[in-house]
């Protein structure tokens, strides 16, 4: 036991000497493996050493021994003769061995070996990397993952809104049949059947679908003035109030107030999203704030009047608000800013006037957009250099207003679809290098035309949606991850098979043959119940007694039109129908000797009545001259 006063003392730890020993084991351990693969360039170095080198060698190493023992107190006197026998050359390794090819031969011939072998192996590898680049630039239509499809029936009519959610797990499309479809890679078999089916904008078209950066949220717009924001579900979270069409500034309303036309997401900020529509704005939203806008954009024609933006989106760094015009141009407007009064970009002879560009789409790199247009065009513009195209492609058709373009995931392609007419031939996905947009290769998809495409970088995967309401998937085992592959190796689950009980006849005891009654051998009675039912017998009308019923008249004839004709001829005329004066005064000698309603009330105070007598019109002499006849005032 120790003595209460007494405390016990901190252990102490001399990390000189603990670093000195770690040191001297890695110069072991270093030493025996440098025997083993450099044991004849030593073996070769020892033989041309001199005596000088050696004494020199024996007196560094001496030094060395001593400076080491002199900085550690338990060394031994035996440590300057091991690192004697190693030399210089154990003095400079220090650390794990180098490899085979890269094994030091002394002194500063080694250093100049070692490095010529480094460059020879690292020059060796930038050609083999550049021959690698080159193939892949010789090759990029074998980037494409289009081994293998699948197809996904949405409904009868033009898919026209295709969206994938950043993971890849979960793709939702849209059609001009009104209907939203969800499908669920992991979820679904080889059947291929969408796990929910909703209609969210009733009887609107489908214009474009997006998920959030997030993945949460799908914003929805359709052909009317409110876009909708739904959960991963389908459940609304969020509907934008409808402006007042009856005012003038649109900046004085609440929301749209007319056909929406797109809509797209902020990929920075995941509140925020964009819609575009044709009463001539662009109108920013916040999915906490459902009762206003954020912010609104009014575009503006060259001559300074409103015009009609046909598509809209960000950039990827969510610096620039991008929107195409019916008059053909291309307006930036920067996001920084909280007013969007002026224009940061723009160019006014973009497309042809009066057509409707049909989709904006920026490069993963932020520098270049492409813009598929409504004049059957394509082309490529760098935002540093905004007033004139990189590259331009013609006769490229294009039917719908929301055909897309977008960009292969290793920005070295553009992709855009082909519209046909019925039977002139198939749609077609067309494959452009980025930098001169040349034809890289084109796949045949349907019989109709394409409107709808994506690459999802995550999955490299393509879904294409086309005019006959068919969605297909193209993936490579070899190059694409997950998504359409997780599927098709899923067998179709077995339709349960419910147990039914057939349904027993019940006899009762009155049913039996035994219980029934033969049928009468005479039809006397039936006959008779027949006569007497006037629809079966065909009885004909009875004659009429009376005024008359059903619209007969039994006195004056058959039907009404006959007693009103028969009664118009054989009214008396009346002398008094163009008196009404003689009318009302044939009743005056009867009423004044038998008067009964008026009179008897008003006998005493009632005056005599006094009638203006009617005058006799003096006929004019046709000989008296105008000036001498009486004029009537």
């Amino acid at each position: 036991m120790e003595p209460s006063g007494t405390q016990k003392k901190a252990r102490t730890f001399d990390f000189m000497a603990m670093f000195e020993e770690a040191r001297q084991t890695a110069r072991e351990r270093n030493q025996d493996k440098g025997d083993t693969t450099g044991e004849t360039v030593q073996e070769t170095t020892e033989k041309q050493k001199t005596p000088k080198d050696d004494s020199s060698d024996s007196s560094d190493s001496d030094s060395d021994s001593d400076s080491s023992s002199s900085s550690d107190n338990e060394g031994s006197t035996d440590e300057p003769k091991q690192r004697s026998k190693g030399g210089n050359s154990d003095d400079d390794i220090i650390g794990p061995p180098l490899p085979p090819g890269f094994a030091q031969v002394g002194g500063d011939d080694s250093k100049m070996a070692g490095s010529s072998m480094a460059v020879s192996k690292s020059g060796d590898s930038e050609d083999e990397n550049d021959d690698e680049e080159d193939d892949e630039e010789e090759s990029l239509d074998k980037k494409i993952p289009s081994s293998h499809d699948l197809v996904l029936d949405h409904g009868s009519k033009t898919v026209s809104a295709l969206a994938l959610d950043p993971s890849g797990a979960r793709l939702v499309t849209g059609g001009f049949d009104f209907d939203v479809r969800f499908w669920d890679f992991a979820g679904m078999d080889a059947s291929l059947q969408s796990f929910r089916n909703l209609r969210p904008c009733e009887c609107h078209q489908i214009k474009s679908l997006s998920y959030s950066t997030t993945g949460d949220k799908i914003l929805v717009v359709a052909g009317s003035a409110q876009a909708k924001v739904i959960d991963r579900d389908g459940f609304e979270v969020l509907e934008c109030v409808k402006g007042d069409q009856y005012i003038v500034d649109m900046a004085s309303t609440k929301g749209h107030t007319a056909m929406l036309n797109s809509g797209s997401w902020n990929p920075k900020i995941k509140e925020e999203f964009l819609t575009c529509s044709n009463d001539g704005t662009l109108r920013l939203w916040d999915v906490n704030q459902s009762k206003r806008h954020k912010g609104i954009i009014k575009p503006k024609s060259n001559s300074g009047r409103r015009t009609i933006p046909t598509t809209c989106t960000y950039s990827n760094d969510g610096i620039y608000i991008a929107a195409a015009c019916q008059d053909g141009s291309i307006q930036l407007w920067d996001h920084r800013k909280h007013t969007f009064v002026n224009v940061a970009l723009y160019n006014r002879s973009a497309h042809m006037n009066g057509s409707e560009t049909s989709c904006l789409c920026f490069s993963y790199d932020g520098t270049v957009l492409a813009s598929r247009g409504g004049d059957d065009t394509m082309k490529l513009w760098d935002i540093r250099k905004f007033k004139e195209p990189l590259a331009v492609v013609k006769d490229l058709e294009n039917f719908f207003p929301m055909t897309d373009c977008l960009f292969s995931p290793d920005d070295q392609m553009v992709v855009t679809g082909i519209s046909v007419r019925k039977g002139q031939g198939p749609g077609k996905l067309i494959f452009f290098d980025r930098n001169t947009l040349n034809r890289v290769t084109e796949m045949e998809i349907s019989d109709s035309s394409v409107v709808r495409a994506l690459w999802h970088p995550r999955l490299n995967q393509m879904v294409v949606g086309s005019g006959d309401g068919m969605v297909r998937v193209y993936y490579d085992p070899k190059k694409s991850h997950r998504g359409a592959m997780l599927c098709v190796v899923k067998q179709k689950r077995k339709a349960k098979q419910v147990q039914v009980m057939a349904s027993q006849t019940i006899i009762t005891p009155y049913a039996l043959p035994m219980f029934r009654q033969g049928k009468p051998t005479s039809t006397r009675k039936q006959e008779e119940k027949v006569r007497k039912d006037p629809l079966k017998s065909r009885r004909p009308d009875l004659p009429v007694s009376g005024p008359g019923t059903g619209g007969r008249v039994g006195a004056k004839g058959a039907t009404l039109s006959q007693y009103v004709v028969q009664t118009l001829i054989t009214r008396k005329p009346d002398k008094y129908e163009n008196d009404p004066r003689g009318a009302i005064l044939r009743h005056a000698k009867e009423a004044e000797e038998n008067p009964y309603w008026v009179d008897p009330a008003y006998k005493k105070t009632q005056p005599n009545k006094v009638f203006q007598e009617p005058e006799t019109e003096k006929k004019d002499d046709d000989d008296t001259p105008l000036w001498k006849k009486q004029k009537i005032s």
